[in-house]
């Protein structure tokens, strides 16, 4: 961020008109959704319990006031907001049932938006073989994204149990016996669950996995990467027939609605002995940080962004659609001038058609505040030939190697701030605390004082020792904190994160990053 813009931010907050603090927190303290906590690390089948509090919330984050803001923060107030969200879990290399490829999950989230509008999942998978993880980046609210981040992991998981273990699931369930855990979940403690529609979740996955048991071909359970691009599609589908469907009571039915009108992207890995799986659909990313034998850092993609910046997602829209629209179906960069992601969860306006979005919209209880549900009566312009949007997930798999040490899976608002060498030099420097520095080339030789020190400047910057024993937050530290030169400037990020909420999302997103350490010792003796 240059000085200029710096400054714009310090002069528009000075001059903030800002609102009342009570009226905020009424507000999402009387939400439709009662939540309760949910336990750490806990093993079941489908967990019934959630926190009410948002990650913004327990972070202690100011809201507005109408009282002067303060925006020096001190050091340990930057601390406790950037520490408030982070997750550190240790994984046994040897579990029981086979040796683990992951040795450590790192995790952090900080919020922009209130609530916040992204969602992290981590989960063991029991009843096969690996470990999931995911970061799900909302649009339009956060209920698409809660929603994905619930019941993903549990769709893909299923996908890839053998029809034996499906055949047990079902007999227990015939006769009314406790269900075999499907998923070890890793939870922070501001994660929370959809209590009131656990039992409907439950029911349609309980349909997926008869359909599998109708399947002939399903026997041994499908790869990671079959089951990964099923489950996209299918938790999509149900969402959508949700939607439509007519639910036991008005809660339900209202949040089945705003999660379908909503809408969330996602990258989701499967983490097995062998290699990596990630499956993406939108504009979240993984990358593998790799170490040369010379010790330098070097980083991997995983994951391609569903944008517009990317000329193959754009070319494949395109023809999906008359020549006709080839103008129109991207305007400045987004699907019909409005959305910027090119794939994703939920987000029927650009799916169905113009009459199911009023016919679904009007069946809402009369007195139903749509705009409380964050809905409304809009159609995109020039939608003429929909679906214009779906989730078909995009799915890589890479073999791990003794040189692949992490893996880094963040949503936009990471890789808004950072390139994705830059964190994997962060990550890796971190994990080492090596901070290697580039030989002086020939043409730095000729530099002037001033553009030498200025070189100086940047070179000490990259050896300043880490603040942060989590690496995810050691990587949201860098990523609003970053001056100049690269040397972490505590002015500015005492800034960007003393922002009024209401305030703050003109400046950065909500940004969520997992940091996956991987057992390099499993590739090394294969």
């Amino acid at each position: 961020m240059s000085r200029r813009v710096y400054a714009s931010i310090l002069l528009r907050a000075a001059g903030y008109n800002i609102t009342n603090t009570s009226q905020l927190q009424n507000s999402y303290l009387t939400s439709k959704f009662p939540l309760r906590p949910v336990q750490h690390c806990c093993a079941s089948f489908w967990s019934t319990s959630g926190s009410g509090m948002s990650g913004a919330e327990s972070s202690g984050r100011r809201l507005s006031t109408h009282q002067d803001f303060d925006y020096q923060l001190n050091q340990v107030q930057v601390n406790n907001i950037l520490r408030s969200n982070e997750q550190s879990v240790s994984v046994p290399e040897f579990d029981g049932r086979g040796l683990s490829a992951v040795k450590k999950l790192e995790s952090n989230q900080l919020a922009a938006n209130t609530p916040s509008e992204d969602r992290r999942s981590a989960a063991t998978c029991l009843q096969t073989k690996g470990m999931l993880l995911g970061v799900f980046d909302g649009h339009g609210g956060w209920a698409c994204a809660q929603a994905v981040s619930e019941r993903l992991l549990y769709y893909v998981a299923v996908a890839m149990m053998p029809r034996q273990t499906l055949e047990l699931l079902e007999k227990c369930r015939e006769n009314d016996r406790p269900l075999p855990p499907v998923l070890q979940w890793y939870k922070h403690h501001t994660d929370f669950n959809y209590r009131e529609s656990a039992s409907l979740y439950f029911d349609h996955l309980r349909v997926f996995w008869q359909e599998l048991l109708d399947c002939e071909d399903h026997v041994e359970g499908m790869s990671p990467a079959e089951a990964l691009t099923c489950a996209f599609k299918r938790l999509d589908t149900d969402i959508s027939l949700e939607a439509q469907a007519p639910l036991p009571n008005d809660l339900v039915r209202s949040t089945a609605i705003q999660v379908a009108f909503a809408g969330c992207t996602a990258c989701v890995a499967h983490i097995g002995t062998e290699g990596i799986h990630v499956a993406n659909a939108g504009d979240c990313r993984a990358v593998l940080g790799v170490q040369e034998a010379d010790g330098s850092w070097s980083a991997l993609p995983l994951s391609q962004d569903h944008n517009a910046q990317n000329p193959a997602e754009v070319e494949r829209i395109r023809e999906q659609h008359p020549p006709s629209e080839r103008d129109s179906v991207l305007v400045d960069d987004r699907l019909l001038g409005v959305l910027m992601p090119l794939r994703a969860f939920g987000d029927v306006r650009f799916k169905w058609s113009h009459e199911l979005q009023e016919s679904v919209l009007d069946k809402l209880e009369t007195g139903v505040d749509l705009d409380s549900l964050n809905l409304y009566h809009y159609t995109p312009p020039n939608y003429l030939t929909p679906p214009y949007l779906d989730v078909a997930p995009e799915v890589t798999y890479h073999k791990l190697r003794p040189q692949d040490r992490f893996l880094i899976v963040g949503t936009d608002g990471l890789w808004d701030e950072l390139s994705s060498e830059e964190a994997v030099r962060l990550v890796g420097e971190h994990l080492s605390g090596i901070h290697l520095q580039m030989p002086v080339s020939q043409a730095d030789r000729q530099l002037n004082l001033g553009q030498m020190h200025e070189l100086l400047l940047k070179r000490q910057a990259r050896a300043s020792p880490a603040l942060d024993a989590n690496a995810a937050t050691h990587l949201i530290r860098h990523a609003l904190g970053t001056g100049d030169y690269g040397d972490l400037c505590q002015e500015r990020l005492a800034t960007m994160l003393a922002l009024p909420e209401d305030l703050a999302r003109m400046y950065r997103d909500d940004i969520t990053a997992t940091v996956v350490h991987l057992n390099s010792d499993l590739a090394r003796h294969r």
